[in-house]
């Protein structure tokens, strides 16, 4: 019989939070204790904000429901390990959809983690290696989870960062917001040292510590981080700016595209229009478009056009047809048929 009413509160808690109804003869059973002490303790979640709904019947039964708010979950050892390797490998790799949010959730995770499952997720992290495209770049967790601590917060950041170039230094920031650009990720923050804001590759941080220092957070230049990281990058790379027409409408366009190129608009004749400046080299952007699996026309920008051309003929030629002589006039737009598959 457990009579230490908190650790039983705990073990009741453990055992609703398993999706099914528990009869009230088997929780008490369960926990040692009687009928009339499950109820009261029903009775104590409810007024720490747990919906627990109660049926009626011969033996009566308990289940866990959705609530209002979200209270503290009661995980087991073998839970929390795999939720806390499924956010590392995650939040590591910066995958597309695996934002700020889930980065804050590994951080409060691995706060209170015993030190034998911390050690049980580092390990398994250590013995796995996901595979990934060659354009991801790997990001260590434990920096991850710094830096969204002290975006949470507002307390100040310091880190050593290596730039493009190789040069080193050591920052002092006000971390406002990290961005996942669905390959990277970046840290916009004030850099004190320079007084102005800035954004830092996170696979470039290393020796990430919260200063304990709080501050006041400053107000961005534009409306969002994610916007202000796009004109960053705008700035600082030699962008063009293209336009495609897809025959497909423009919802089902936009479901394939990657985000960070925009919304195409939809045309009259049901197809749709797509313009946007890019930082990508024209033939990467190339493959994109023929990934998409359905028939564009590149209108602009001439350099576009000619690769678009040189890569559909040597696609026709790959599979063996007949390629009219490999080479494309020069000039005007190029239409090529949207090949199967996913952008690698």
């Amino acid at each position: 019989m457990t009579t230490d009413t908190p650790a039983r509160l705990l073990q009741l808690l453990s055992l609703l939070q398993t999706p099914r109804e528990w009869p009230g003869g088997e929780l008490a059973e369960r926990l040692g204790v009687s009928r009339r002490t499950v109820r009261r303790d029903i009775d104590r979640l409810r007024e720490l904000g747990y919906p627990v709904q109660a049926t009626k019947g011969s033996d009566g039964g308990y289940r866990l429901v959705a609530g209002k708010a979200m209270p503290p979950l009661v995980l087991d050892d073998e839970e929390a390990v795999a939720i806390a390797v499924g956010l590392r490998a995650g939040a590591g790799h910066a995958i597309e959809g695996v934002d700020e949010a889930s980065v804050r959730a590994l951080a409060k995770l691995e706060q209170v983690l015993p030190a034998r499952l911390r050690h049980r997720v580092s390990t398994l992290q250590a013995a796995t290696t996901p595979l990934t495209g060659t354009d991801a770049a790997s990001v260590a967790p434990e920096t991850l989870t710094v830096m969204a601590s002290a975006v949470a917060g507002h307390e100040r950041l310091r880190f050593a960062y290596r730039a493009g170039d190789g040069a080193a230094s050591r920052r002092l920031t006000e971390p406002y917001r990290l961005v996942s650009t669905g390959r990277r990720w970046y840290l916009v923050a004030y850099d004190l040292d320079r007084a102005d804001w800035r954004t830092f590759r996170v696979d470039r941080v290393s020796e990430a510590l919260a200063t304990g220092a709080r501050f006041a957070p400053r107000e961005l230049p534009t409306g969002s981080a994610a916007e202000y990281l796009r004109q960053s990058m705008y700035r600082r790379q030699e962008t063009y700016t293209f336009t495609v027409t897809f025959a497909e409408p423009a919802e089902v366009v936009a479901a394939r595209l990657p985000s960070w190129l925009g919304a195409p608009e939809p045309l009259d004749a049901g197809g749709c229009r797509l313009r946007a400046a890019v930082g990508d080299k024209v033939e990467w952007l190339a493959v994109r478009l023929a990934m998409l699996d359905c028939e564009f026309t590149v209108l602009e920008p001439e350099e576009l056009v000619r690769c678009v051309r040189r890569l559909g003929a040597r696609l026709t030629r790959a599979g063996g047809a007949d390629g009219g002589g490999g080479e494309w006039p020069e000039g005007g737009s190029a239409v090529v048929t949207g090949l199967p598959g996913e952008v690698p």
